[in-house]
């Protein structure tokens, strides 16, 4: 296998884009990629979408953007895993061009979700679910995050204002975001007063219904060794865990998330204590719990207090969420994974001014598609 570098990457705001469509919010960070290399095409296009057949009323998305870009005769894919698309369509261009198969490949996520109604969003989010036990019964995404958070909470003795260091965090590193949809600070008191949306998540523990896209171009480190602003991909893994919460023997241990994150820290030959910066994700302040602690950051049933030292600050330990996260960046589904991979690349590259982690050298991203479901982790150094 050849070593692989990300030569550029193309994000838009994170926003409400009422007046652009799926395939021109997608084809935007792909001609910021073209426009700065200097290329006109590439030799895969690996599109991350989740909602698009439901929402939009479009598939076969690696083609139509391939088409619309005018890169014809290239490979366009299409990859679905839910919340974790980006990561996999990433991963799946890094195999192809790792392989040698091919030399060029555009990784993109995109999502248009505010073409429906938040009600139809959130039916089809738990389409991510078991449908036959658990959507099919009315229970939401936010629902099921909900019984996660009171059974840790009652299992490990923490309140809920135990979680506020979390958002706090997000929305204190989305301020030097540009991309990012809320870029305003938040207090410990305004956590704590923020509406219920399912005891005990309340709108401040959860990620807003949002439209985005973002890229990078994948190419062998031969080619571009020694130029400025390269970063390596040292590792990247997946796994999968039961799709039903109630047929896990631990639910309140992500394990596809240690089994990814373990096999990434192998690849690339390091240990938890190496990374730099973590951009988890926190679609909701339990899974950054959940998720430091499946990563190796903390201890079993110790991932708040992480949050309540400041650990996980740009200064902190373990910087996570460093350009606001799913939480205040925002979570266009099927492109998060792609944004946590731009971000972490701009992390590496020291371009994050007031954000910036300093002396960042490696990076991991964890983009996770269901309730821990399927976990892709990457990781990468400058």
């Amino acid at each position: 296998m050849r070593e692989t570098a990300i030569l550029e990457i193309g994000q838009t705001p994170v926003a409400d884009h009422w007046d652009k469509s799926l395939l021109e919010i997608a084809g935007e960070p792909v001609l910021q990629i073209f426009e700065k290399t200097g290329m006109n095409t590439v030799d895969g296009v690996f599109f991350g979408n989740m909602l698009s057949g439901a929402v939009n009323n479009q598939l076969h998305l690696g083609s139509y953007l391939g088409d619309w870009l005018g890169a014809r005769h290239t490979e366009g894919i299409h990859v679905e895993t839910a919340c974790s698309s980006g990561a996999s369509a990433f991963r799946q261009a890094l195999m192809a061009v790792a392989s040698g198969d091919i030399d060029t490949a555009i990784a993109i996520g995109a999502e248009k979700m505010t073409d429906a109604p938040a009600e139809e969003i959130t039916a089809e989010l738990a389409a991510a679910s078991d449908s036959e036990y658990e959507r099919d019964m009315g229970i939401s995404f936010t629902a099921m995050n909900a019984m996660l958070m009171r059974r840790y909470m009652e299992e490990y003795g923490w309140k809920r204002s135990n979680f506020a260091g979390f958002s706090i965090n997000a929305h204190a590193n989305a301020v030097h975001n540009p991309c990012a949809r809320f870029r305003s600070p938040i207090s410990r008191e305004s956590y704590l007063r923020s509406e219920m949306v399912c005891d005990p998540v309340s709108v401040l523990d959860a990620p807003p219904v949002v439209d985005g896209a973002a890229a990078v171009l994948i190419v062998p480190l031969d080619y571009v060794r020694g130029q400025l602003g390269i970063v390596r991909i040292l590792g990247s893994a997946a796994a999968t865990d039961n799709m039903a919460l109630h047929n896990r023997k631990d639910p309140l241990w992500l394990s596809a998330a240690e089994c990814s994150a373990k096999q990434a820290y192998a690849q690339a030959g390091i240990r938890p204590k190496d990374i730099d910066l973590f951009e988890a994700h926190d679609a909701f302040t339990i899974i950054s719990a959940l998720s430091l602690e499946a990563c190796g950051f903390a201890e079993r049933g110790q991932g708040p207090r992480l949050a309540e030292e400041g650990e996980i600050t740009l200064s902190g330990r373990i910087p996570i969420s460093t350009r606001g996260g799913l939480k205040a960046r925002g979570h266009p589904v099927g492109a998060t994974g792609i944004y946590q991979i731009v971000e972490a690349v701009q992390q590496l590259q020291g371009v994050c001014g007031a954000g910036q982690v300093e002396g960042a050298k490696i990076a991991m991203t964890q983009n996770i598609g269901g309730l821990g479901v399927n976990v892709i982790t990457n990781i990468f150094s400058c």
